[in-house]
């Protein structure tokens, strides 16, 4: 361990205090609150929007002591503090209380710390009665929510009459602010889900959305050039190229891309490549949304800002709750179609949402699917094509009879599929979709490998298709062994019918 790392730390004062690692963020800050009053920001969770907001109490409080050596610290007129209305929505307890009790119990918390006595009864009014008091007696309010979208998010899925009912709660709550315009010094408002402030925030028109900001891109998460200026020590010791395809890739301006804190953080404390971010909440449900619409292609997915922004809690889209989480990002922009495309991130949102979904498709409730590529992997690595109908085999084995018999299609397509993508993330692997082009190409060391997989239908047909169409012509003056490989899947037997190969010269 090089330096001491604020893994899971979201207080800036304990961070500055403790002597933790701090990536100066305070330049976005001060941007933040000299240029503005209304702000919105969306980021995938744990990636730094918490201490991003603990941040901006700390300096509205004047703890000027924190902010020694940093961008703000000449900056900032410290003799001027205001008083702050601080709601996380992650912490409330609104799941055992209920969210009206949660937010009623946490305005009557802040009114106390400021020695106020709220009349009013219902949570618009109480809220509106804090700003104004609180106002009268401290100056202008800093109002500062964090994870506001968290009682939707908590029952996606699961209670859509819940969420629906925690939607209209907050969208009450919320109302207020437009009117305490003259109480309010600055509002900022963090979430997940940037699509449902649409309906809850409807009526405060003047927020401005900072998430798609060129000039906030890099307010949560690390950049390149923080990176090379915070680890210099680090980046002595590992190797920087494969840090950047593990844990680099967000993107929400396609200029600039920023590592996951989380993920970056526990990689140079444990000196080991995993997935971090990905293991602290297992995408559940959009894991079961996947399957539904059978969707197993997640690379180059093309799409309109509108559409990412659309949300109906009712009727909900995969590909723009996907890009809101951070299992998406932008990779590219059409400007003339003002057309999106979008893909994985990096190596370790892939894997690891790969694994978990050919899993989920297989129905084995296990990481047996990802043990199994990696014995494709190693297989085809030395040329050992006599083993692969086992291993393909063995990644059909669980499936249970009834998904046979309804959808036996496309739970092939979606396993063979997964599988060699999954293989590309440790080797060049490609798998096609399109017609006329060949299902599966596989470059190892000594090996270029095509694959034309047939369903009920013949290994003979496959491996004649591979060779008519010239699939491996492209590749005729490199110096590696070609090899067909045609394979016939039997949906009454439910395996590998049969296997044909050839070297192609």
């Amino acid at each position: 361990m090089i330096q001491k790392y604020p893994v899971g730390i979201q207080d800036f004062g304990e961070i500055r205090t403790g002597g933790y690692l701090y990536v100066d963020k305070t330049a976005f800050v001060h941007s933040l609150v000299t240029q503005g009053k209304y702000y919105f920001l969306s980021r995938p969770r744990r990636f730094g929007k918490s201490l991003f907001i603990s941040t901006l109490a700390c300096l509205f409080l004047g703890k000027k002591e924190l902010f020694k050596g940093l961008y703000i610290e000449d900056k900032w007129d410290w003799k001027q503090t205001f008083p702050i209305i601080r709601i996380s929505f992650s912490n409330i307890g609104h799941k055992e209380k209920g969210l009206y009790r949660a937010i009623d119990e946490q305005l009557d918390n802040i009114a106390e710390d400021y020695g106020i006595v709220l009349r009013e009864k219902v949570i618009s009014g109480k809220f509106k009665e804090l700003i104004e008091k609180l106002s009268e007696l401290r100056g202008q309010v800093v109002v500062l929510i964090d994870e506001y979208d968290r009682p939707i998010i908590d029952y996606l899925g699961e209670d859509t009459a819940k969420a629906i009912e925690n939607r209209d709660i907050m969208k009450v709550f919320y109302s207020i602010l437009k009117d305490a315009d003259p109480h309010l010094k600055l509002v900022f408002i963090t979430g997940v889900s940037k699509f449902s402030r649409v309906s809850i925030f409807s009526d405060l028109n003047n927020l401005t959305d900072l998430t798609l900001s060129h000039h906030f891109s890099a307010s949560c998460g690390i950049s390149e050039a923080e990176l090379e200026t915070y680890f210099q020590d680090e980046l002595k010791v590992y190797d920087k190229e494969k840090i950047r395809a593990w844990y680099n890739g967000y993107s929400w301006d396609l200029a600039v891309s920023v590592y996951n804190p989380f993920s970056l953080m526990h990689f140079f404390r444990e000196g080991k490549f995993h997935n971090y971010w990905f293991d602290t909440g297992t995408p559940t449900f959009l894991i079961k949304l996947t399957k539904q619409i059978h969707l197993y292609d997640f690379e180059n997915k093309e799409t309109s800002l509108s559409h990412l922004n659309s949300y109906d809690l009712e009727r909900l889209e995969l590909i723009p709750l996907m890009f809101q989480t951070g299992y998406l990002t932008f990779k590219s922009y059409d400007e003339e179609g003002d057309i999106y495309t979008l893909g994985f991130p990096n190596k370790e949102v892939k894997k690891s949402y790969l694994e978990v979904l050919l899993d989920a498709v297989r129905e084995y409730p296990s990481d047996q699917g990802i043990v199994l590529v990696n014995e494709l992997r190693k297989t085809l690595l030395v040329g050992n094509i006599n083993k692969l109908e086992g291993i393909l085999n063995s990644l059909f084995k669980s499936l249970p009879y009834e998904l046979w018999q309804k959808e036996n299609e496309h739970f092939y397509h979606a396993i063979i599929h997964l599988a060699f993508t999954l293989l590309g993330v440790y080797v060049q692997s490609e798998v096609q979709t399109s017609d006329g082009r060949m299902d599966a190409l596989v470059r190892m060391k000594e090996y270029i490998y095509c694959f034309e997989f047939k369903l009920d239908g013949s290994a003979d047909e496959a491996l004649k298709q591979i060779k008519d169409k010239g699939y491996l012509q492209p590749f005729a003056q490199e110096n590696k062994k070609k090899i067909a490989v045609g394979i016939n899947f039997s949906t009454e037997k439910k395996k590998v019918e049969a296997l044909k190969w050839e070297l192609i010269a």
